[in-house]
């Protein structure tokens, strides 16, 4: 089966709340109820970027993906902001004993890489500190 980008993003939202024991927004800030800090600054917003196959040809069901998505973190000041940033780096690609120490479980495949693909470091707008990196997830379709 062909990877689903939404699964992978719900994937990642869920381990990013949990390995930094703050909100994580899809597509948008976190909402009051988001767990499990809710709309308290800071948070980070997840965003798709896209993903392109390798493999098997164009189609196939068995071929690996390459997940593109931002992880903008939020905050009050340029110190909240960046410890927000480290903390969202930390539970995406902190390896403890050979393996990464906070699980991206998607049923039916497996993240078999993450890479920090980019950094944009902290900007400033009315106020509101952003603090933008993008990583790349490869994910592959478990056997049926």
């Amino acid at each position: 089966m062909p990877v689903s980008g939404r699964e992978v993003s719900l994937a990642v939202q869920k381990t990013l709340a949990a390995a930094t024991g703050r909100s994580c927004g899809y597509g948008t800030a976190p909402t009051a109820s988001s767990t499990p800090t809710g709309a308290t600054v800071p948070y980070n917003v997840l965003y798709s970027l896209g993903i392109t196959t390798s493999g098997p040809p164009l189609g196939d069901g068995d071929a690996d993906a390459r997940v593109l998505l931002q992880v903008t973190s939020v905050g009050s000041t340029a110190e909240q902001v960046e410890w927000m940033a480290d903390k969202a780096r930390a539970a995406l690609l902190t390896r403890s004993s050979g393996t990464y120490a906070h699980a991206i479980t998607i049923t039916g495949y497996a993240v078999i890489d993450r890479e920090l693909d980019k950094e944009e470091g902290i900007s400033v707008s009315s106020g509101v500190y952003s603090y933008v990196q993008r990583y790349v997830l490869t994910v592959t379709p478990l056997g049926s």
